[in-house]
Protein backbone atom coordinates (compact mmCIF):
# COMPACT_ATOMS: atom_id res chain seq x y z
CA UNK A 1 0.00 0.00 0.00
CA UNK A 2 1.28 3.45 -0.87
CA UNK A 3 2.28 5.89 1.85
CA UNK A 4 -0.44 8.61 1.95
CA UNK A 5 2.11 11.20 3.12
CA UNK A 6 4.55 10.48 0.28
CA UNK A 7 4.59 13.07 -2.52
CA UNK A 8 2.70 12.04 -5.65
CA UNK A 9 4.67 11.55 -8.86
CA UNK A 10 3.68 11.05 -12.44
CA UNK A 11 5.48 9.12 -15.18
CA UNK A 12 7.27 12.29 -16.29
CA UNK A 13 9.05 12.42 -12.94
CA UNK A 14 7.35 15.60 -11.70
CA UNK A 15 6.70 15.61 -7.95
CA UNK A 16 3.42 17.18 -6.85
CA UNK A 17 3.45 18.73 -3.38
CA UNK A 18 0.94 17.09 -1.06
CA UNK A 19 0.37 20.40 0.73
CA UNK A 20 -0.94 22.14 -2.39
CA UNK A 21 -4.08 20.08 -2.98
CA UNK A 22 -6.24 21.52 -0.20
CA UNK A 23 -5.51 25.12 -1.29
CA UNK A 24 -6.34 24.63 -4.98
CA UNK A 25 -9.72 26.09 -5.96
CA UNK A 26 -12.52 24.08 -7.56
CA UNK A 27 -13.63 25.77 -10.77
CA UNK A 28 -17.15 25.10 -11.98
CA UNK A 29 -18.24 26.22 -15.42
CA UNK A 30 -20.99 25.62 -17.96
CA UNK A 31 -18.99 26.63 -21.01
CA UNK A 32 -16.25 28.70 -22.55
CA UNK A 33 -17.22 32.30 -23.21
CA UNK A 34 -14.21 33.13 -25.38
CA UNK A 35 -10.65 32.13 -26.13
CA UNK A 36 -7.56 33.42 -27.88
CA UNK A 37 -3.82 33.88 -27.49
CA UNK A 38 -1.50 36.71 -26.58
CA UNK A 39 2.32 36.78 -26.64
CA UNK A 40 2.45 33.00 -27.02
CA UNK A 41 0.08 32.25 -24.13
CA UNK A 42 -3.23 30.46 -24.62
CA UNK A 43 -6.17 32.34 -23.07
CA UNK A 44 -9.49 30.68 -22.24
CA UNK A 45 -12.34 32.29 -20.31
CA UNK A 46 -14.66 29.95 -18.41
CA UNK A 47 -18.26 30.98 -17.74
CA UNK A 48 -21.23 29.71 -15.75
CA UNK A 49 -24.94 30.40 -15.80
CA UNK A 50 -26.22 32.29 -12.78
CA UNK A 51 -29.96 31.96 -12.10
CA UNK A 52 -31.58 35.04 -10.57
CA UNK A 53 -35.24 35.26 -9.46
CA UNK A 54 -37.10 38.11 -11.13
CA UNK A 55 -40.70 38.38 -9.97
CA UNK A 56 -42.39 35.08 -10.84
CA UNK A 57 -39.66 34.14 -13.35
CA UNK A 58 -35.94 33.55 -13.53
CA UNK A 59 -33.26 35.55 -15.30
CA UNK A 60 -30.08 33.83 -16.48
CA UNK A 61 -26.87 35.83 -16.28
CA UNK A 62 -23.55 34.52 -17.56
CA UNK A 63 -20.60 35.17 -15.26
CA UNK A 64 -16.88 34.50 -15.62
CA UNK A 65 -15.74 31.76 -13.23
CA UNK A 66 -12.15 31.28 -14.34
CA UNK A 67 -9.37 32.50 -16.58
CA UNK A 68 -7.00 29.89 -18.02
CA UNK A 69 -3.59 31.11 -19.12
CA UNK A 70 -1.04 28.53 -20.22
CA UNK A 71 1.64 27.60 -22.70
CA UNK A 72 0.71 25.72 -25.87
CA UNK A 73 2.31 22.59 -24.37
CA UNK A 74 0.15 22.89 -21.24
CA UNK A 75 -2.96 23.43 -23.41
CA UNK A 76 -2.18 20.22 -25.30
CA UNK A 77 -1.76 18.36 -21.99
CA UNK A 78 -5.10 19.74 -20.77
CA UNK A 79 -6.81 18.72 -24.02
CA UNK A 80 -5.34 15.19 -23.73
CA UNK A 81 -6.52 14.90 -20.11
CA UNK A 82 -10.04 16.05 -21.06
CA UNK A 83 -10.15 13.60 -24.00
CA UNK A 84 -9.06 10.74 -21.72
CA UNK A 85 -11.59 11.69 -19.01
CA UNK A 86 -14.40 11.80 -21.61
CA UNK A 87 -13.31 8.41 -22.99
CA UNK A 88 -13.37 6.96 -19.45
CA UNK A 89 -16.87 8.32 -18.92
CA UNK A 90 -18.10 6.88 -22.23
CA UNK A 91 -16.65 3.46 -21.38
CA UNK A 92 -18.46 3.51 -18.05
CA UNK A 93 -21.76 4.38 -19.73
CA UNK A 94 -21.40 1.58 -22.29
CA UNK A 95 -20.99 -1.15 -19.68
CA UNK A 96 -24.19 -3.10 -18.97
CA UNK A 97 -25.92 -2.36 -15.71
CA UNK A 98 -25.37 -5.00 -13.06
CA UNK A 99 -28.51 -6.54 -11.67
CA UNK A 100 -28.91 -6.62 -7.93
CA UNK A 101 -29.51 -10.22 -6.83
CA UNK A 102 -32.75 -10.91 -5.01
CA UNK A 103 -32.41 -11.51 -1.29
CA UNK A 104 -32.80 -15.07 -0.13
CA UNK A 105 -34.27 -16.02 3.22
Amino acid sequence: MADPDAPATNPGGVTISTGSAERAPFIYFDGVSCFGHHNGAIQIELAANLLLPVGPGVRVDVIQTGHIRCSPAAAIALREALDKALAMMQQGQQQPMETIPAMKN
